[in-house]
C-alpha cells in the first residue's frame, strides 16, 4: 500500500512541499477510509467515539489534504454541530527556508508521544533567533481520542498550526521519533518516516531508545540508514554502539521536562477516592496519623515494568495497620484490563503469607487520566515508585521529580541519567536476567531487589522530612538540567551543526 510513496515513478521532486504535497496516499486507501465512514453512517447518526476518532484522523493526519472539499462535506454531514472556524494560519517562527519535520505519535499517548510533545513545546517556546521552521506529522501509532481530548487547548491549537507548516523536501531535516520498526520501510501499517527516499531530504534523524542491554540486528541496520540517531542517555550511547550502530551517527540528546506545567505550587490534589478501585486489602487508616501515606506507580501492565516486584515488596513490608496505600495507574499492554483479578491471582500464587491484620490496601486506577490532570494526581500522593526491569527514559519518573515527589526507581538503564543519591532513592539491582519472551527475547535487563525495595519504601514512609528534601532537590535538578529552554538550545545547536555541514 505504501509503494507509491517510496517507488521511483511517484517519488516527489525536490522542489515539492510537505505537507500537503508529500502526503498523498494511493486512491485505494482513500476509498477504503471513506467506505469506513459510510459504514459508520449506516449504523448511527450520533457523534460516537468512532466518528470522533475518524474526524481526528482526517483533521490532523495526511488524509486531510487529499480531497478536502469532499471530505469536509462528508464530515460536516456527519457532525450536526456548527462547522468550526478554519484554524488560523501558523505564525512564522523563522524567515529561514530550512524546516524540521518532526514525525511522531503525537496523537497516540504513551511514552514516545509525551516525549515528542516535550521536544516540540521546548523548541516552539524557547528557540532563540530561529534558524528553521517547525512542522509535525502523526506517525508510529494509532490515534487515541481520549489522549487528544485530554491535551491542553494550547497544545491542540499548536498541533493544528504546526501541521499546516509547509516545507520543501530539499530544505527539510526529518526527525523520525519512534521505534525503528516504524521507519521507512515500516514493518507495520503507519506513515513511513521519512515519507520518501532518505536522500531527498537535507538530513534524516532517527530518535529512539531501548529498554534492554542491546539493540537487535534489524534495528541496527535501520539506525545505520539514518544520518544521525538521537538517544536520550549515556546508557543508550553505550548499548547502541556496542550493538553495531555507527558511533559517528549516535548523538545524546537529553529529554526535556515541562517544569512549568509540572509545578506542585500550581495544583490542588486530585481526589483519589473517586477514581481508585480497591482490589486488595481493606481501606483502613493509621490511628496515629490523619491520613494514609500514599505510594503511586504509573506503568503499562507488562512484565518489564516490575509490577510483580512492586506488589511483592509492598505486601511483604506493610499490612492494613500501617496506614499506607498503593495506587497503580495502569492500562493494558497486549492483555485484557481485568487488573483486579490479575493482582489477586498473583498474590494467591506468590506464596506470600497474609498478615494477621490483613493485606495493605492496593488500588487500581484504570480510567484515563487527562494530561491536564496528571499534575494533580502526583500532587495527591506522598511518593512515587517504579521498580522496572528497564526504561528508555521513564517519563513518569521525571514528571514525579518535577512535582517534588520522592522517587524510588531501579538504578539501571535510562533513569541512571538523572537518578542520584541526593535527589531520589535509587533501587539496587540484584542481577541481570535474560528476556524470555517478546521482541527483546535473549536480551538482558535488570532484576531489581525485592528486599531492598521493602527497605526503601519503609524508609521513605518513616522519614518524611528527608523524603521531602530529596523531592525538593529532584525538582531543582529537573529545572537545572532538563528544563525546556536548556534542551531547546541543545537540539537547536545540533540542527545548526547539521545545516552547516550539508549546506
Amino acid at each position: 500500500m505504501e509503494s507509491n510513496e517510496t517507488g521511483s515513478t511517484n517519488q516527489p521532486q525536490p522542489n515539492q512541499t510537505l505537507p500537503p504535497a508529500l502526503k498523498r496516499k494511493p486512491i485505494l486507501l482513500y476509498l477504503s477510509s471513506i467506505l469506513v465512514l459510510f459504514l459508520a453512517i449506516s449504523f448511527t447518526f450520533t457523534k460516537t467515539n468512532f466518528y470522533k476518532t475518524q474526524h481526528l484522523r482526517y483533521t490532523l493526519s495526511s488524509h486531510s489534504h487529499a480531497h478536502p472539499t469532499f471530505l469536509q462535506t462528508l464530515l460536516g454531514f456527519l457532525n450536526p454541530t456548527p462547522k468550526p472556524k478554519q484554524a488560523p494560519a501558523p505564525k512564522p517562527i523563522s524567515i529561514s527556508p530550512f524546516c524540521v519535520l518532526w514525525m511522531a505519535p503525537f496523537l497516540s499517548g504513551g511514552g514516545y508521544s509525551s516525549e515528542s510533545w516535550s521536544y516540540i513545546l521546548a523548541l516552539h517556546e524557547h528557540m532563540k533567533n530561529p534558524i528553521f521552521k517547525l512542522a509535525i506529522e502523526q506517525h508510529g501509532d494509532l490515534e487515541s481520542l481520549e489522549f487528544w481530548e485530554g491535551l491542553p487547548k494550547y497544545i491542540q491549537k499548536l498541533a493544528f498550526e504546526l501541521y499546516q507548516t509547509e516545507c520543501r523536501m530539499n530544505e527539510t531535516i526529518v526527525v523520525c521519533h519512534s521505534e525503528p520498526g516504524a521507519w521507512n520501510p515500516p514493518l507495520f501499517e503507519t506513515l513511513p518516516c521519512p515519507p520518501g527516499a532518505y536522500q531527498n531530504f537535507k538530513s534524516v534523524i532517527g530518535r529512539t531508545m531501548f529498554e534492554s542491554d542491546r539493540v537487535n540486528s534489524e534495528h541496527v541496520k535501520r539506525c545505520n540508514q539514518m544520518d544521525y540517531v538521537w538517544v536520550p542517555t549515556d546508557f543508550h550511547v553505550s548499548t547502541f554502539i556496542q550493538s553495531g550502530v555507527d558511533p559517528s551517527k549516535v548523538v545524546k540528546i537529553i529529554q526535556p521536562i515541562d517544569v512549568k506545567f509540572f509545578d506542585p505550587l500550581k495544583y490542588k490534589p486530585l481526589d483519589l477516592s473517586y477514581i481508585g478501585k480497591l482490589v486488595l486489602g481493606t481501606a483502613t487508616r493509621n490511628l496515629n496519623s490523619k491520613k494514609e501515606f500514599m505510594f503511586l506507580s504509573i506503568f503499562k501492565w507488562e512484565y518489564r515494568k516490575g509490577w510483580d516486584v512492586l506488589l511483592r515488596s509492598y505486601l511483604k513490608e506493610f499490612s492494613s495497620v500501617d496506614g499506607v496505600a498503593l495506587y497503580l495507574l495502569t492500562n493494558p499492554y497486549h492483555s485484557d484490563g481485568d487488573f483486579g483479578n490479575k493482582i489477586v491471582e498473583f498474590v494467591e500464587e506468590s506464596g506470600m503469607e497474609k498478615p494477621v491484620a490483613g493485606w495493605a490496601p492496593v488500588y487500581v486506577i484504570d480510567t484515563h487520566i487527562a494530561q491536564t490532570d496528571l499534575p494533580r494526581l502526583y500532587k495527591a500522593v506522598n511518593a512515587f515508585v517504579l521498580p522496572s526491569r528497564g526504561e528508555g527514559w521513564g517519563r513518569p519518573l521525571v514528571e514525579a521529580m518535577a512535582m517534588s515527589l520522592p522517587v524510588i526507581a531501579t538504578n539501571w538503564s535510562g533513569p541512571t541519567e538523572y537518578l542520584t543519591e541526593e535527589n531520589s532513592y535509587p533501587l539496587p539491582v540484584d542481577r541481570l536476567s535474560e528476556v524470555v519472551e517478546g521482541p527483546f527475547i535473549g536480551h538482558l535487563w535488570a532484576e531489581p531487589s525485592v528486599d531492598k525495595l521493602q527497605v526503601l519504601m519503609r524508609h521513605v514512609m518513616s522519614n518524611v522530612e528527608e523524603a521531602k528534601a530529596k523531592g525538593k532537590r529532584a525538582r531543582e535538578d529537573m529545572i537545572r538540567r532538563f528544563s525546556p529552554e536548556i534542551v531547546a538550545e541543545i537540539v537547536t545547536n545540533h540542527i545548526q551543526d547539521i545545516l552547516q555541514k550539508v549546506s
